[in-house]
């Protein structure tokens, strides 16, 4: 075994010649034999004497897997040993592995191994289309995702290859898999062929060509798709109802938003039909500025519209998140409402900035005279200075504070908490300081649900220096 293993050939032949050496026994651990040791490291003079001897099974699997030695001399690359063992009229070049049900041929053409590839595809016996039988992957499919561009073109020279096969698991077919991972060659092969279907969705999803290629910016293939003539650029997945353009601006890819949007039968404010999210909502959430940029310059794109689950427009999800581009190149609009507020939670962008403490967000909003800093969400009553008192954001209730207007005693409407409260029962002594400045705060305010002052809302707590 160990002698097969290493391919000292000597050795080997040298334990042959003993009556009592089994050239077939296997390692109790794997269950591996020595041919198959031999086969998986390449040792193609070990091969040769052992498939000299009639009595070695060369189809002998491995207990632990399944594994022939052909199938692993076909996952390494192993050309000469694969040779030989083809040489042999026992040997089956279909027989898959117990475990995952994968062929010699899938093995190899998912690692590339065209040598090997070529030698099993010259055989009328070998199937190019068994998939196998844990995703139901098929040679090309495997090939197509891996970007191995000869040997898919191999496997698409076999008249009874089926290039529309798709696999079980989330059902993407040879030609969803390469737009998916960006490979354009083998895209470009594949879309040659007239019995390629390439508006076929994906089961997970519902998921086109258009929209793998678009959501992970492969701005080459995406270009070659939307050439075609019976591609869809509109059309949205099964599962979110999201378009290819939602998908590139989400995440960013603002060459693929850029050729998106030069088309004339684009819609740019096409919501998806779970959130409602339209592509500047995405683009905005995530602080896409360019993709922002490119998105505004459509008349028919229209930057109040607010999603259907939380009723946030784009520039409540820029505040949201500290974008300030983003909040800057929105409130460049003539046309934009900054006060909007959200229908879930009735938060407009002021409030959402505060709350998360983005100071930067918080001073542009403030600079707008559109802009009320006391208005309050619907589901507590809370003002912008309240939800930083709360949090601890001391930037940003300096900033509000310095306001003549905002009114530093406001309590919620749900438990009549004042911004003093909040920060006395967290213990923010920076906050507590910049509200106690303000000579019109009322330090002994009670709240509605305890009946408590902000004094023993911090005794109770534990917060000794306040």
């Amino acid at each position: 075994m160990r002698a097969a293993e290493n391919g000292h050939e000597g050795v080997v032949k040298m334990l042959l010649e003993r009556e009592d050496v089994n050239p077939n026994q296997a390692d109790t651990k794997y269950g591996q034999t020595p041919l198959l040791r031999a086969a998986g490291n390449g040792n193609d003079g070990v091969v040769k004497i052992l498939l000299e001897r009639e009595d070695v099974d060369l189809n002998q699997t491995a207990t632990n897997s399944g594994w022939t030695p052909f199938l692993w001399a076909s996952e390494k690359g192993h050309e000469a040993v694969a040779k030989m063992l083809l040489e042999r009229e026992d040997l089956n070049p279909n027989q898959a592995d117990t475990k995952y049900g994968q062929t010699p041929l899938l093995r190899a053409a998912e690692n590339g191994h065209e040598g090997v590839v070529k030698m099993l595809l010259e055989r009328d016996d070998v199937n190019p289309n068994q998939a196998d039988t844990e995703s139901g992957w098929t040679p090309l499919s495997r090939a197509s995702e891996k970007g191995h561009e000869a040997v898919a073109k191999m496997l698409l020279e076999r008249e009874d290859l089926n290039l529309n096969q798709a696999d079980t698991k989330y059902g993407l077919t040879p030609l969803s898999w390469a737009a998916k991972n960006g490979h354009k060659e083998v895209v470009k092969m594949l879309l040659e062929r007239e019995d390629v279907n390439p508006n076929k969705t994906d089961t997970e999803y519902g998921a086109m060509l258009l929209l793998w290629a678009a959501k992970n910016g492969h701005e080459e293939v995406a270009e070659m798709l939307l050439q075609r003539k019976d591609i869809n650029p509109n059309q949205a997945d099964n599962k979110y109802g999201i378009t290819p353009l939602s998908w590139a601006a989400k995440n960013g890819h603002k060459g693929v938003v850029k050729m998106l949007l030069e088309r004339e039968d684009i819609n740019p404010d096409q919501a998806d039909t779970k959130y409602g999210r339209t592509p500047l909502s995405r683009a905005a959430e995530k602080g896409h500025s360019e993709v922002i940029n490119i998105l505004l310059k459509r008349e028919e794109v229209n930057p109040n519209q607010p999603d259907t689950k939380y009723g946030q427009t784009p520039l409540s999800w820029a505040a949201k998140n500290g974008h300030k581009g983003v909040v800057k190149r929105l409130l460049e609009r003539q046309d934009i409402n900054p006060d909007q507020a959200d229908t879930k939670y009735g938060q407009m962008p002021l409030s959402r900035a505060a709350e998360n403490g983005h100071e930067g967000v918080v001073k542009m909003l403030l600079e707008r005279e559109d802009v009320n800093p006391n208005q309050t969400d619907t589901e507590y009553g809370a003002t912008p200075l309240s939800w930083a008192a709360k949090n601890g954001h001391e930037g940003v209730a300096k900033m509000l504070l310095q306001r003549v207007d905002v009114n530093p005693n406001q309590a919620e409407s749900k438990y009549g908490r004042t911004p003093l409260s909040r920060a006395s029962g967290k213990g923010d002594e920076g906050v507590v300081k910049i509200l106690l400045q303000r000579g019109d705060v009322n330090p002994n305010q009670v709240d509605t649900e305890s009946g408590w002052t902000p004094l023993l809302w911090a005794a109770e707590n534990g917060h000794s220096g306040l």
